[in-house]
């Protein structure tokens, strides 16, 4: 079992263990089913995970489905199914917040009559308004005072659904002079006449997280709310509704850094928009920072949490490199990918010394950092083809492919000699003619003479015809949470983000190989795209910038 790193969470749990070592961990993942997963959301199902893991406790999944206008079973699959796929098995069960909406709204009374909550009439600029500012106290409600009965009351009219949306909400009596400002008698339910997911039209009033959210953890056993470093403001909230509601057993919330990434945009509002208005193909655009995107896009569940980790558990704001996921992959597939020959961009070369119909094989290794993985066979023929970017005419310095009065090695076979090419009325090269060294097998040259360039090769009878998708970042700020005013992040969208290839040729043996992620040898790693089966999705390149530690 891999050993888990202790963290400053880890710490705290500790010193808590040891002045109670009875406390059995039990951590929980609460998404609002309002979009899909993204990579940010990684972090915060790892850091639950493996806190339960560490502890032998156990872990949750409850939907935050608090919120009817914005829900749907759609991402509630989704969310599960991700999950999943990243191996966060939620150990302790499966919850929905709205299976609370009971306990919620009888709390609600017993703060009612403990004289702790109110009904109040304010609209919603006024309770913006009477909330006063960071340098200012806020005004008292002057609905505040109402009697116990009146709120009671009241409160069940709101239930029945006497009253219109944003007429009257429920607040929690705490003090408007507060210097935390969730303090100043938050609102702890409001009136949405919408239908529920999942409790369709039973309820038309709604408890808002910040109520909602102790109630169910306290209520799930929950030890450790461990969330993100916005809601650290809300904590005392977060007690208050604890200790008035009057649970024993007290679970902490406790706050971490959220995951901020270069050129990465998770604001899921922004993400939906991009999916609405057709500018991505789907929440699992490959493009997009969605866990379903990064699995559509070739990503393993080991390098998303394998990033996670290295990006690390911390307090202080930060922003991590893309570059470190890319290297996570990388170095994955670098390791495991079976190696298979693709050509991008074909020209067709015609080997005139070889017989017309000759055929052999050259065995290639599937993974040459990986005995164990052994090898294949490629047919060669008379006729094959190479990439039109390992020729030229007139080559460039330093240019050690084919090129006139050159010689270059065709990866594990012969070596060829350039000879004479056919062009088309533009000056296009059609066709390369070569002889080839017979002798050399794919071995040295028997005179001993030097060969620097290797490049790539297909057999034209022996080749799959597939498109080639090659993805670069969404977004073309490196920072997305500092745009300059008056820019959004569409005056950032990157207009080459997705660049397709086709007419590319790969080894049969890619097309129908139980493996779906390959190296297309001196290109690049790719998988197979589950929606388009003769596409392959380029994950990331061979070359990696990432810094070696």
């Amino acid at each position: 079992m891999e050993e888990i790193k202790n963290n400053f969470i880890h710490d705290i749990i500790d010193e808590d263990l040891k002045e109670d070592p009875s406390i059995k961990i039990h951590t929980r993942f609460p998404p609002e089913p309002n979009g899909y997963l993204h990579i940010g959301s990684a972090k915060a199902i790892m850091i639950n995970v493996e806190t339960a893991k560490k502890y032998g406790g156990l872990f949750n999944l409850r939907y935050d489905d608090t919120n009817p206008a914005k829900e749907d079973t759609e991402y509630v699959e989704s969310i599960y199914n991700d999950l999943c796929w990243l191996g966060a098995i939620p150990t302790g069960g499966v919850f929905y917040g709205s299976d609370y909406f009971d306990k919620c709204y009888e709390f609600a009374i017993k703060l009612i009559k403990d004289g702790k909550a109110y009904v109040c009439d304010l609209s919603a600029d006024e309770l913006k308004e009477y909330r006063g500012t960071l340098t200012e106290p806020g005004k008292e409600s002057p609905y505040r005072n109402r009697s116990v009965e009146e709120n009671l009351e009241l409160f069940e009219r709101m239930k029945n659904g006497e009253f219109p949306d944003g007429a009257k909400t429920l607040r929690a009596k705490i003090d408007m002079a507060s210097p935390n400002m969730n303090m100043r008698d938050p609102a702890i339910y409001r009136i949405v006449h919408t239908s529920h997911h999942r409790q369709g039209d039973k309820w038309c009033i709604y408890p808002l997280y910040d109520y909602a959210h102790p109630i169910q953890d306290a209520l799930e056993g929950i030890t450790y709310s461990l969330c993100s470093l916005e809601f650290e403001n809300h904590r005392p909230l977060y007690e208050w509704v604890i200790d008035n509601i009057g649970f024993e057993k007290k679970p902490k919330q406790r706050e971490f850094a959220r995951l901020n990434v270069t050129y990465t945009v998770m604001s899921k509002r922004y993400l939906r928009k991009l999916v609405e208005t057709g500018l991505v193909d789907g929440w699992d655009d490959p493009r997009m920072p969605t866990i379903c995107g990064l699995r559509r896009r070739g990503y393993t569940p080991e390098s998303i949490f394998d990033f996670t980790k290295r990006a690390g558990v911390a307090k202080g704001y930060s922003i991590v490199d893309i570059e470190l996921l890319e290297h996570c992959i990388r170095e994955e597939l670098n390791a495991s990918a079976p190696r298979r020959i693709c050509v991008a961009k074909p020209i067709k070369v015609v080997v005139t010394n070889y017989p017309e119909d000759k055929q052999e094989v050259f065995s290639l290794p599937n993974n040459p950092v990986d005995p164990d993985a052994g090898t294949r066979e490629v047919v060669f023929t008379r006729e094959l083809y190479i990439d039109a970017d390992d020729f030229a005419l007139v080559p460039p310095p330093k240019f050690f492919r084919l090129k006139p009065n050159g010689e270059v090695r065709l990866m594990g076979a012969y070596i060829v000699k350039y000879e004479d090419c056919i062009t088309d009325e533009n000056g296009n090269v059609k066709e390369i003619h070569v002889t080839a060294d017979l002798e050399s097998g794919n071995g040295n040259p028997v005179d001993g003479r030097k060969i620097k360039g290797t490049i790539h090769w297909l057999s034209a009878k022996n080749a799959s015809p597939v498109t080639l998708m090659h993805y670069d970042r969404l977004f073309t700020i490196e920072n997305v949470g500092d745009i300059p005013e008056g820019k959004t992040y569409d005056d950032y969208l990157n207009a080459d983000s997705a660049i397709k290839i086709e007419g590319a040729l790969v080894e049969p043996s890619a097309m129908n190989d139980d493996a779906t992620r390959f190296q297309f040898v001196r290109s690049g790693y790719y998988v197979k795209d589950t929606k388009n089966p003769n596409t392959f999705n380029r994950i990331v390149g061979l070359k990696d910038s990432y810094p070696k530690k």
